[in-house]
């Protein structure tokens, strides 16, 4: 059974977990609405990437009343 032979004292055991805090993102803004994005991805409130549209939006999309 794994047991330390010696007590880790704070400052060790703070020293080994000092690479392991979370880093903050880094956001781009989108080329075409100006919107806060997640980099080389498409952006979730315009849906274009790289300056062109991959993702239709809901409300540009024609919706039949009877279909749903």
């Amino acid at each position: 059974m794994a047991v330390p032979q010696n007590k880790v004292t704070k400052s060790r055991r703070g020293m080994r977990r000092a690479h392991d805090s979370l880093t903050a993102a880094n956001p781009a803004e989108c080329p075409n609405c100006g919107e806060l994005k997640r980099p080389h991805h498409v952006c979730p409130s315009c849906g274009h990437y790289a300056e062109r549209e991959v993702v239709a939006q809901a409300d540009e999309i024609d919706l039949d009343e009877d279909a749903a």
